[in-house]
């Protein structure tokens, strides 16, 4: 289906603002912008909010009651699954990886306050198996778990609209294929060229949609995308055929090939989700320049990666770059990002007075 027949429903506020970096630019002597995609609104936005846009109004479309979708015990894009189906009167489940944490903090207190239901894997039974074994069991346990929930929901008389972790499909891709056609007519309405867009890699919806979306409306930018998490050869061969399956599936007619992407893998830190004290440094940076606040598991590895690649001469100065912000905030105060930022940011001496 063409993209501009793509049906949607708006569950954010857009065009989400552009502006200039201003500090950190005169500090790397090149012009840094960025696109507040954490302001997109409900339940402490983010840009999952843009791919939902669509993955709702297909869901409405096929008489869905509920929407059941994955992710870490921190999703952003599961927060934000559970804002859609409360504004919209839905269900949420949310399958989430790992056995249940004894306390809820960050995004797992704001899927409860907004009524989702949720239900853990427990893989702590084949954590230690070769990788191989691992993965294996582990698909085995999403398809087990899936099936025993749809049952569950089904019996109770709901329909279930199954959405992939990220969001991250065809349907849902076409919302960063169109902020593509946002973004060019903001910095052409600020007569403002980027040369490079910096976002995640993560499950490849985002960047898979400006990949698309920076070829399908022309514009004079190149996206780069930032891993998260470390990538096997076949998870990246994976992420690209979900980019060929979208171009094909909103009949966008753009040439998809591997070498012409620009993906960085190395600022993923120690591993996905994983606190990490480089990550952190450049939260800080953020904070302390900027006053805006980036996470630890996505925005903080691809501001990393951005001001590194300036500093190290992969993006020269006299080049324009632009950082997408994909919200994420919530994770900040989750237990093991909390407790990492403990020494750092409350263990020096306290200035307190007394009578």
């Amino acid at each position: 289906m063409k993209i501009e027949n793509l049906k949607r429903i708006e569950t954010g506020f857009y065009n989400t603002p552009i502006h200039k970096l201003e500090n950190l630019s005169k500090r790397y002597g090149i012009n840094m912008y960025i696109k507040r995609d954490d302001m997109t609104g409900f339940a402490s936005g983010g840009n999952k909010l843009r791919k939902l846009d669509y993955l709702l109004q297909d869901a409405l479309d096929k008489n869905c009651t509920v929407l059941l979708t994955y992710g870490g015990a921190q999703t952003n894009h599961g927060r934000l699954t559970a804002a859609v189906a409360a504004r919209y009167n839905l269900k949420c489940g949310i399958i989430m990886d790992g056995p249940a944490p004894k306390k809820a903090t960050g995004n797992l207190i704001l899927d409860k306050m907004l009524g989702a239901d949720l239900f853990f894997m427990d893989d702590s039974g084949f954590k230690n198996e070769p990788k191989e074994i691992q993965t294996s069991k582990y698909k085995e346990l999403v398809e087990k778990t899936t099936q025993e929930v749809v049952k569950m929901y089904e019996e109770k008389g709901e329909k279930v609209y199954l959405i992939p972790i990220g969001g991250s499909n065809p349907v849902g891709s076409a919302g960063y294929v169109m902020a593509v056609k946002e973004i060019k007519e903001q910095l052409e309405a600020m007569n403002l060229h980027i040369d490079y867009v910096f976002t995640g890699f993560g499950s490849v919806g985002t960047y898979g949609g400006l990949y698309l979306g920076s070829k399908y409306f022309n514009t004079d930018f190149k996206p780069i995308g930032v891993c998260v998490s470390h990538k096997t050869e076949a998870d990246m061969l994976e992420k690209v055929d979900l980019i060929k399956e979208t171009n094909e599936f909103l009949e966008l007619g753009v040439d998809v090939f591997s070498n012409d992407m620009w993906i960085e893998d190395k600022y993923v830190g120690i591993a996905y989700n994983v606190p990490d004290p480089v990550t952190r440094k450049y939260v800080y940076m953020m904070a302390r320049e900027e006053a805006i606040i980036l996470d630890a598991c996505y925005t903080g590895k691809v501001f990393r990666g951005m001001i590194e690649m300036i500093e190290n001469g992969e993006i020269s100065k006299d080049k324009n770059v632009l950082f997408l912000h994909t919200g994420g905030l919530p994770g900040i105060f989750s237990q093991s990002h909390e407790d990492a930022m403990q020494e750092e940011l409350w263990g020096e001496p306290k200035n307190e007075f007394k009578l």
